[in-house]
């Protein structure tokens, strides 16, 4: 987890809530989610990066697209960063009277 970048975290997060997606739907999603362009090279090389960690399966869905679905090691990484994220957020949530 603490090795992979923040857009890598991010396309983790994206996955965990798609089905199989295309690369060019994780793309719209993450633009539409943080309203920002996403780099096709940016995209593919870090969804190769995420497959080849064994952290997201790459499929066919037809002969020239391919298809990405995050395994349920992606899935231990995702939920591990949510809890280490969350540690935090309570920590600092204000006491009543602050």
């Amino acid at each position: 987890m603490y090795d992979l970048t923040g857009f890598q975290r991010d396309l983790l997060f994206v996955l965990s809530g798609m089905g199989a997606p295309s690369g060019n739907e994780i793309m719209r999603e993450l633009e539409r989610s943080q309203d920002r362009n996403i780099l096709h090279g940016r995209l593919y090389s870090n969804l190769d990066t995420l497959v080849e960690r064994g952290l997201v399966e790459k499929g066919k869905l037809d002969g020239r697209t391919n298809s990405y679905t995050i395994t349920n090691r992606g899935l231990n990484v995702v939920e591990a960063r949510y809890e280490w994220q969350r540690g935090y957020l309570h920590s600092a949530t204000p006491s009543v009277g602050d």
